[in-house]
């Protein structure tokens, strides 16, 4: 058996590679300035101790904390743990959306599928993020996916993007997860009257390859979403919200029932080629397989270094506040929206079936991060929502990790021949990734390339990786800067 090998990844100055440079923050970083905030790092007692503690745990390893998911979920799914030896067609490698979506497809194919989930259920990313359903990147409009891949493959990724919230809702009604699924509509207000004139163009991208966009001035934010201080933007009709941590259980449900094979506390800690296909190592079992599908995103550990190294995990925040009042409800996010807007330190909210509000965001440096980021989010809150008044408090907050690439891009990888992976979700990581389980399984049956939704390509490595993932958010005092300053 020959192992796959470790590929190294390069210390030189960061640069920009790709014609999306000017999307890019971590990319535009020189080495000086990456010297510079290291530094800085190093000379912070509190600031250091608190990035080496981060990152000392393995991610799968960190605690939930007090989320709101996790509390308003009872119900728990048991899996057991790989303990033997067994065989498939395809091992799939992380048990969150993309994952279990995979395997779902898979098992409706009639393959044979094993999933291995380094921890449990929803411990992941898909277990704690703010579960908003969004059709659309993080950067990228259509235009630039036509500049960055060409015309032909740059719409039909646009069009797999534009299409990925409606088939998430659509796989969700089909399989009946009771996840509080709620498709209301996405909106992403603008901050500025330049970013309002942006967004309408941007809408205009969407309507031209037939998506359910509509154009907003102020007041039709203010009328869906109770918030004052925008200047327009648009909305995504097949957008929403559902519980998180309720969806990746209900895609485990469904996989299984459909043949899959799901363990959990089972990390993969050993791939290696075998004769015939792939041979996956686990602390008790192994796993032959004649493909594999890693879907780890932000989570990924030394498995695959190449992997690992093309992309920043970065920590995020949530919190959830008390139920509001009716009174409240009715004049704050009324329609049942959910709302992220165009500032490079985003501001974004949601409502729960229940009648909570769901926020959070980046923090520079997360020493004490909660009475730091309940401070800062209630002022927020405040200010964009101005009838919330007063009679409410945060209940609940945790924290996971969103995975960013350097163009913003979310990157499809054969990392050997029979080994595919996908990565960067970079914050729209609920529908995206649902959706992108239809063609990682087409993908793992041998589908060509040019046959996919996302250009096949090979991982490259973030320069000077180990020092830009313990910086990259103090990236966040150059958002703000920016947002204050924008006309």
């Amino acid at each position: 058996m020959v192992p796959i090998a470790r590929s190294g990844w390069s210390c030189g100055p960061a640069r920009c590679r790709t014609p999306l440079a000017c999307w890019k923050p971590m990319a535009c970083l020189s080495s000086a300035s990456l010297t510079a905030s290291w530094c800085l790092l190093r000379r912070l007692p509190a600031w250091r101790c608190c990035w080496w503690s981060d990152h000392m745990t393995l991610p799968w390893q960190q605690p939930v904390s007090d989320s709101y998911w996790q509390a308003s979920d009872v119900a728990t799914s048991v899996f057991p743990v790989l303990q033997d030896t067994v065989s498939a067609d395809v091992v799939v490698i992380g048990a969150g959306y993309a994952g279990l979506s995979t395997a779902l497809h898979l098992a409706r194919e009639g393959r044979s599928v094993v999933v291995l989930e380094a921890g449990d259920i929803g411990h992941g990313g898909a277990g704690r993020n703010n579960g908003m359903v969004i059709p659309a990147l993080t950067r990228a409009f259509p235009d630039d996916l036509r500049r960055h891949y060409g015309d032909v493959r740059g719409e039909r990724m646009a069009r797999f993007v534009a299409g990925s919230a409606a088939f998430t809702f659509d796989l969700i009604r089909e399989l009946g997860i009771a996840c509080e699924a709620v498709q209301e509509g996405w909106i992403q207000p603008a901050h500025s009257p330049g970013r309002a004139r942006q967004a309408l163009q941007r809408a205009r991208q969407w309507q031209a390859l037939g998506a359910s966009v509509s154009e907003l001035d102020a007041a039709g934010v203010q009328a869906l979403s109770g918030a004052t201080e925008y200047f327009g933007g648009w909305i995504a009709h097949d957008g929403g919200h559902v519980h998180p941590l309720k969806l990746v259980r209900g895609l485990a449900a469904a996989a299984q029932a459909a043949g899959a094979q799901i363990y959990v506390q089972s990390a993969a800690l050993k791939v290696e080629a075998a004769q015939p296909g792939w041979q996956v190592r686990t602390a008790k079992g192994t796993v032959q397989a004649q493909r594999v599908v890693v879907t780890t995103d932000a989570y990924a550990d030394g498995l695959f270094p190449a992997l690992q190294h093309s992309v920043v995990p970065v920590q995020f925040y949530q919190l959830a506040t008390s139920v509001l009042p009716e009174s409240v409800r009715a004049q704050v996010l009324p329609g049942q929206v959910a709302i992220s807007d165009t500032r490079g330190d985003m501001h974004f909210a949601r409502p729960t079936v229940d009648g909570r509000l769901v926020s959070g965001g980046v923090l520079a440096v997360p020493t004490a991060w909660r009475p730091r980021l309940e401070s800062r989010i209630r002022a927020r809150l405040a200010r964009v929502f101005p009838h919330l008044g007063q009679d409410w408090r945060f209940e609940h907050g945790w924290f996971g990790h969103v995975g960013i690439t350097l163009d913003f891009l979310p990157h499809l990888h054969e990392l050997a021949p029979g080994v595919v992976a996908l990565t960067g979700f970079n914050g729209r990581g609920v529908a995206l990734a649902v959706a992108a389980g239809k063609m990682l399984a087409e993908a793992a049956q041998g589908r060509s390339s040019d046959d996919l939704d996302i250009p096949r390509t090979q991982p490259k490595a973030i320069p000077l990786h180990g020092v830009v993932r313990k910086v990259a958010t103090l990236e966040l005092l150059r958002y703000r800067w920016r947002d204050r300053k924008e006309v």
